[in-house]
């Protein structure tokens, strides 16, 4: 077996690159949980690789036989139905392991330097996620599929100038026709895997040259022995790479659960109308995205300015998390250590997203239509809150609260409308919701000192 090791050796680096990526690359021994959906995500695109090649074998990317195509995969094709269920489980898996990874680093601070190129990367890894399960919706030529795809290309109508030509180039057609599904399905299974795959190593080389992250946003390259190994540090292999398959198991045992037993999971994995045949004549009573575009869907639902503003809302969402690392400039990492409207600041903004994508499924009435535009606001406010908390005991949290404040209300005076009774009295009493957040996460800090009170960061990893 040696002399067979060296012989790969003399003609590849297989144990440098072993060495380098596992048993000799040191991770922070305070490693929890949190760290279990980058390998799972991993795991994920492999589940999607591997299901999505058997889908192929029988699905027709033609507009009068996908959806039979897709019937016959499920109800003639031996294990057809779990291959199917398996691929269309693992998109809304991907995403949830894909969110929680971002949660991840948006509360240890995993964005920061130097971990702004592992950070940029990895958002547009998410870029490339949500193109392809865009591609990957369409296909079942079901009656969401359609209207959905119809609604998301027809954004780009908005666009000045170019917008009817932009929109007609990515549909191949002046409708959704046979061309659009056509170049969506090459898209979906040739260009974007080879594209996520190779920005999935690159995200992995750009993180293992400068080390993960951890709980306490300690770099433990900075405190070394005298063979140049971490103080904190373990190998990934076999510490973490054991831990990781008590992860992989927890999360396939979910994963199965789900597959097995409720694979539409309510309407939401899977929708009720894609179990009909997509016809351009019959639109859906209620329209809306699968559910992991619906918090980016409800933004675009809640500015109304010009149709072109809400696409730039809607886009801007996902655009300024690119910008995330130089937003927050704070140089503690980690909430641990950060102040209490800070940690406030993020909890509330998971929540705001996870509102967001309720609204985005839900019809749109006076009551919901606002509280969309609340939480709108409130998610593009996050990330000033976030800039001035850069530093706590500098900045003047009276005077932010009074302009951020004043600009929320200014905007309420611009929509208002006495003659829309229902509208106006939603834009009255919601109104809370934007003030008493800055109020708790700006003003409050800067009366109440415990909350604007940062932790020293230890020089070493805690247990």
């Amino acid at each position: 077996m040696q002399g067979l090791l060296n012989w790969i050796d003399a003609r590849f680096p297989l144990t440098k690159v072993w060495n380098e990526h596992l048993a000799q690359y040191y991770t922070p021994k305070n490693f929890n949980f949190w760290y279990f959906f980058g390998s799972l995500a991993l795991l994920v695109l492999v589940i999607q690789i591997v299901s999505g090649i058997f889908l192929t074998m029988h699905y027709k990317p033609d507009a009068a036989l996908a959806f039979q195509s897709v019937e016959y995969i499920m109800r003639d094709v031996p294990g057809g139905w779990f291959i199917r269920y398996m691929h269309a489980t693992g998109a809304s898996a991907f995403f949830v392991v894909i969110y929680l990874h971002m949660f991840r680093g948006l509360i240890y601070g995993s964005y920061k330097g130097p971990r702004e190129l592992v950070w940029l990367i990895g958002m547009a890894l998410y870029l490339a996620l949500m193109a392809i399960a865009f591609m990957g919706y369409l296909l079942p030529w079901g009656q969401m599929s359609f209207w959905g795809a119809q609604v998301i290309i027809n954004l780009f109508n908005t666009v000045p100038v170019i917008g009817n030509e932009l929109s007609t180039w990515i549909r191949g057609d002046f409708v959704i026709a046979d061309a659009t599904l056509n170049r969506l399905f090459a898209l979906h299974v040739a260009a974007l895997p080879l594209v996520i795959v190779a920005l999935v190593f690159v995200h992995i080389v750009a993180l293992h040259v400068v080390g993960s992250n951890n709980p306490d946003g300690v770099e433990i390259k900075k405190l070394k022995d005298e063979n140049g190994i971490p103080l904190d540090g373990i190998p990934f292999h076999p510490y973490y790479t054991v831990k990781d398959i008590v992860g992989v198991g927890v999360f396939l045992l979910f994963f199965f659960a789900i597959l097995f037993f409720s694979p539409e999971m309510g309407g939401y994995f899977l929708e009720y109308a894609n179990f009909e045949p997509a016809n351009a004549l019959k639109t859906p009573e209620h329209i809306a995205p699968v559910w992991y575009f619906t918090p980016f869907y409800t933004v675009l639902r809640a500015v109304t300015l010009t149709p072109f503003a809400g696409t730039l809302a809607m886009f801007g969402a996902i655009a300024v998390l690119f910008a995330l690392p130089w937003i927050d400039k704070n140089p503690i990492k980690s909430w641990r250590y950060r102040n209490k409207a800070h940690t406030i600041n993020i909890l509330v903004f998971a929540a705001v997203f996870i509102i967001l994508g309720y609204l985005g499924v839900k019809p749109v009435d006076p009551l919901f239509k606002e509280l969309g535009v609340r939480m709108t606001e409130i998610y593009f406010l996050f990330f000033v809150v976030l800039w001035v908390h850069n530093s706590p005991a500098k900045v003047k949290y009276v005077l932010w609260f009074t302009i951020l404040a004043g600009l929320v209300l200014l905007i309420d005076f611009y929509r208002y409308n006495p003659k829309d009774g229902e509208n106006a009295a939603q834009i009255i009493w919601q109104w809370v919701f934007p003030i008493v957040y800055l109020a708790v996460t700006v003003l409050l800090p800067g009366i109440v000192k415990s909350f604007n009170a940062e932790k020293e960061v230890p020089t070493r990893v805690t247990s």
